[in-house]
């Protein structure tokens, strides 16, 4: 057993690190560069030390790990703090992904200690989401990184940054507002806070339809599903490169956490119930905003609205309510974290270069950047789902284990990886190949070595997990196997009861 609070430290090392950056000294330049070093140490230190929990982490043990709990606010709400299968995944990915965007970020010149306190200061909130087993402690880590994301728009992002900035608060915290009522009634039903005793705490069937509509309404504009999706295009657009990292790799991905963490163990029925509706938005997203990508003339814009229907693959597989879906959609997460992230860097990388992210700026750039060409390449055929790849092996099992369910359902879905790679060749065609005429892009450099400090190591995860992807499925594999098994307890007992009565 852990003697120490490992997982704390993991949550809290980044507000260490931000007390550090805001305490540093020195003119201008000195406190910029000490800032800067001081995130990136932080941020490595922190990846190091969760490390540890993979190394210490039991997959055949279903329940949670390296609890652990205090008394905190008055006699019910406590600190418990723990991870399974499912959480941990989440928290390496976060810890792994914040030393690249700090890199990325090496050339930001504006408020530079703001800025990385305000990315360490995120770090904390997001892992503290994926670890926190307590409503309260959750729901405060889950709204808590609005606001260091609201800045980074806001402050750094782009020329309508202020509109997208509050476009994306409004958005999440109206949805937010209906789930604090939901957990304010479920403490009322179970008395208690506690997430691990209320999966195991009967909710009255009517109570478990709205409790389910208001989690649903925080956790699908967070995804987002269709049709709250359009606060993502722009806050893509205007973030800067390692906003767009963190929001597309990270903060997404809180929703679809969060139905695996409430949606379906506490609310069995009403998921079962909802699934077809789950389904039905799930396929629009994944055909229309696939239809929409088609259309676009900015890159982010273009990976935004392929990040919509992604995640369209992971609410469908998640609802499914079979191993595969569920166990898929995990996979999934994971896999458009490092994909989608690595495919945001790589725009931030032209758009350090020429400041435009307009589609017919570019041209034949594999002429003066054939390193960057390959990797781009690479990123974009796990977007399309290349077998090979890491994106082939999470949509494949969501896809599976929804056939399972609904044959209608996988079938139209699967028009979204034909559409896919549409949009994602379409893309490359335009950007690398043709003929090298605009004089723009005459001198453009190929990758720096800071820049492929950055994408490589994303490479390697890509086709890793593409080709053995049993670390990340046997990780969860023991949490998703109890899930599904209490969600199909739960449904066949009623449907039991409904033909005896």
């Amino acid at each position: 057993m852990t003697t120490w609070p490992i997982l704390s430290v993991v949550t809290f090392l980044p507000l260490v690190g931000a007390l550090l950056v805001y305490v540093s000294r020195g003119d201008d330049e000195a406190a910029q560069r000490n800032s800067r070093w001081i995130a990136l140490w932080t941020t490595v230190i922190t990846f190091a030390v969760s490390l540890i929990l993979i190394a210490r982490f039991d997959p055949s043990v279903a329940d949670f790990q390296f609890v652990e709990k205090a008394p905190w606010l008055a006699n019910t709400i406590t600190y418990h703090m723990g991870v399974d299968g499912i959480s941990l995944p989440f928290v390496i990915l976060t810890t792994a992904l914040m030393p690249f965007c700090i890199i990325a970020s090496w050339k930001v010149t504006s408020r530079v200690r703001e800025y990385m306190i305000a990315f360490l200061v995120l770090e904390t909130l997001m892992v503290g989401t994926f670890s926190a087993l307590d409503l309260v402690l959750f729901y405060l880590f889950f709204e808590g990184g609005l606001i260091p994301m609201f800045l980074i728009i806001g402050v750094w992002g782009g020329p309508r940054r202020v509109y997208a900035s509050f476009k994306f608060f409004l958005y999440t915290l109206l949805g937010s507002v209906l789930m604090l009522l939901a957990i304010m009634a479920l403490y009322w039903n179970g008395g208690t806070t506690d997430i691990p005793t209320l999966m195991h705490t009967t909710v009255p069937r009517s109570l478990q339809t709205w409790a389910w509509l208001a989690f649903f309404a925080s956790f699908a504009v967070k995804m987002p599903m269709w049709p709250v999706h359009t606060w993502l295009p722009d806050a893509h657009v205007e973030a800067p490169t390692a906003g767009s990292v963190i929001l597309a790799a990270i903060l997404l991905k809180m929703g679809g956490y969060g139905f695996l963490r409430f949606s379906l163990p506490m609310f069995p029925l009403a998921s079962h119930d909802f699934a077809p509706l789950i389904f039905t938005l799930s396929v629009v997203a994944i055909v229309y905003t696939s239809l929409v990508a088609l259309m676009q003339e900015d890159m982010k814009k273009l990976i935004a609205y392929s990040s919509v229907a992604h995640m369209g693959f992971v609410t469908m597989g998640i609802f499914a309510g079979t191993i595969q879906g569920v166990a898929g959609g995990v996979f999934q997460m994971i896999s458009h974290g490092i994909v989608s992230g690595a495919l945001f860097l790589c725009v931030g990388i032209v758009y350090d270069r020429m400041h435009t992210r307009e589609i017919a700026a570019y041209g034949g750039l594999v002429n003066r950047m054939p390193l960057y060409a390959l990797v781009f390449m690479i990123f974009t055929m796990a977007n399309v789902g290349l077998p090979g790849t890491s994106g082939f092996v999470g949509e494949f099992m969501t896809l599976l284990g929804t056939f399972r369910m609904s044959i209608t359902t996988a079938v139209f879905a699967s028009l979204g990886v034909i559409l896919s790679a549409a949009y994602a060749l379409w893309l490359y065609r335009k950007v690398v190949f043709g003929p090298l005429v605009k004089p723009s892009l005459m001198s453009i450099k190929d990758l720096t070595f800071r820049e492929g400090l950055t994408l490589f190591p994303l490479v390697a995860l890509t086709i890793l997990f593409g080709v053995y992807p049993k670390p990340v499925l046997d990780m969860s594999a023991a949490s998703v196997q109890q899930l599904v098994n209490n969600y199909n307890t739960a449904v066949t007992a009623v449907k039991a009861a409904a033909l005896l009565q």
